[in-house]
């Protein structure tokens, strides 16, 4: 996939896709592995070479709410934002089924390993253009979508160095911003 634009995944390519790998199909078998690593891609919106080299002590417990301590691979960027109770806990839970110790890598796998699988279920599945990144971009649309398209927003919890990169990111194209000024008339 390295040389193709990977497109950000419906909620429902994203539910069949990971399904598909729980289940397991014609021409692949079952992974829980990779699938909750898309699913943790999906959720925390870190790249999946940031995810594939996470271990349970990265959450750490501050005050009330878990946190994310890890330094991104691509941009060397401290990141340490607040992990959601419920995937603490799914990731927890996940550990435990597994016998992973806090201190030890979650999902020992290659990324050429979780792209090649993936290429394998997409295939079987009918979608293309959708590699790992998709489940990136799917966290990013879905926080735009949800909080009331506050670009800023995911600029933040993409670590985008600017709105305007974040923007084309999520593929918010002209005709989008076109159609927003004119649904947004207000003469007097």
């Amino acid at each position: 996939m390295a040389n193709k634009k990977s497109l950000a995944l419906t909620k429902e390519q994203y539910e069949n896709i990971i399904g598909a790998m729980r289940m397991g199909g014609n021409t692949f078998r079952a992974n829980d592995r990779i699938a909750a690593a898309l699913v943790l891609e999906a959720n925390l919106g870190l790249r999946i070479g940031d995810i594939l080299k996470l271990r349970l002590q990265d959450i750490v417990l501050d005050g009330a709410r878990y946190r994310l301590d890890i330094v991104e691979e691509k941009t060397q960027k401290k990141r340490v934002f607040t992990v959601p109770q419920p995937i603490y806990q799914y990731l927890r839970v996940y550990c435990m089924d597994h016998g992973i110790a806090s201190g030890e890598v979650i999902f020992p796998v290659t990324e050429r390993a979780v792209q090649k699988y993936l290429v394998k279920v997409t295939e079987e599945l009918g979608y293309s253009s959708i590699g790992t990144h998709s489940f990136r971009k799917f966290f990013a649309t879905e926080i735009y979508l949800n909080n009331n398209y506050n670009i800023v927003l995911v600029q933040q919890l993409l670590q985008h160095s600017s709105a305007a990169i974040t923007q084309r990111y999520i593929g918010i194209s002209s005709k989008e911003i076109e159609d927003a000024l004119a649904g947004h008339i207000e003469l007097l």
